[in-house]
C-alpha cells in the first residue's frame, strides 16, 4: 500500500505480477498492505515473506520469480497468451540498469557520483542499442531495416521481459530526475520510444504507483 495505507504503492515487484495479470487477461483480487500496520496478517500465511505474496488455493507462493513462472504455467495457451519472449536476449536486455541505478542514487561519497553515473549511462545506452537493433522477425519482413521501430523488447507486444524491466525503468527515470536533476538522455531515442509506447498502454499505466510515491519511497537514500 502507498503512504496513505489503502492504494496503490511503489513497488516494482508487485507492479510486475499486476502487469502479468492483466496481459493474462484473467479475473482476480488484488489487496494492498500497509507494511507499517499490518505485518501479523502476513504471519497467518506466509510467515517470514516478503511482498508480493500470490495465494492460490490456499498455499502462499513467496518470491517473484516463481510467481511468475507459476502463473504462465497455470495461465497457458490457449486458454490464456503466452508471455514468454521469442527471443533469449529480450529477457537480458537492461539486466543491469536497477542494480547500477541503486548503488548511483544510495551512494554516500559525492566524489564517486560521477564514475557511478557514467555506469548507468552505459547500462542505459547498452539497452538502447538492443531496443534500436532489428530483430530477426523485423529483418525477415525488410532485409535493408537499419533501425528497428518496435514497441516493446521482443516486439509489439509486452512479454514477461517489459514486465520485469518497466516498472524499474520508470523508477530510474523519476529517481534521478527528481534527485540527480538527471533523467534518461533524450538522445537514447530506443529507450524513449520503448517508455512511450509504454505508456501507451492500460497494463502499464494502470499498474504504475503516482510518481510522487516513487519519490517519497527514496527520500531516505
Amino acid at each position: 500500500a502507498s503512504e496513505d495505507g489503502e492504494s496503490m504503492g511503489h513497488c516494482p515487484f508487485c507492479q510486475r505480477l499486476f502487469m502479468v495479470l492483466l496481459l493474462k487477461g484473467v479475473p482476480f483480487t488484488l489487496t494492498t498492505v500497509d507494511v507499517k500496520r499490518a505485518l501479523d496478517v502476513l504471519k497467518d500465511f506466509a510467515p517470514g515473506a516478503q511482498l508480493p505474496v500470490l495465494l492460490y488455493n490456499g498455499e502462499p507462493k513467496t518470491d517473484t520469480i516463481t510467481i511468475e513462472d507459476f502463473l504462465e504455467d497455470k495461465l497457458a495457451p490457449p486458454m490464456f497468451p503466452s508471455l514468454v519472449p521469442r527471443y533469449r536476449e529480450s529477457s537480458l536486455a537492461g539486466n543491469d540498469i536497477f542494480h547500477k541505478f541503486s548503488t548511483f542514487i544510495k551512494n554516500p561519497v559525492p566524489a564517486q557520483d560521477e564514475v557511478l553515473q557514467r555506469s548507468l549511462l552505459r547500462a542505459l545506452l547498452k539497452l538502447d542499442e538492443y531496443l534500436s537493433a532489428p530483430l530477426e522477425y523485423e529483418l525477415a519482413h525488410n532485409p535493408h531495416l537499419r533501425a528497428s521501430q518496435r514497441r516493446f523488447l521482443d516486439g509489439d507486444q509486452l512479454t514477461l521481459a517489459d514486465c520485469n524491466l518497466l516498472p524499474k525503468l520508470n523508477i530510474v527515470q523519476v529517481v534521478c530526475q527528481h534527485y540527480r536533476r538527471f533523467g534518461i538522455p533524450k538522445d537514447l531515442r530506443g529507450v524513449w520510444r520503448y517508455l512511450n509506447s509504454a505508456s501507451e498502454t492500460k497494463e502499464f499505466k494502470y499498474t504504475c504507483p503516482n510518481s510522487e510515491e516513487i519519490v517519497q519511497a527514496y527520500h531516505s537514500v
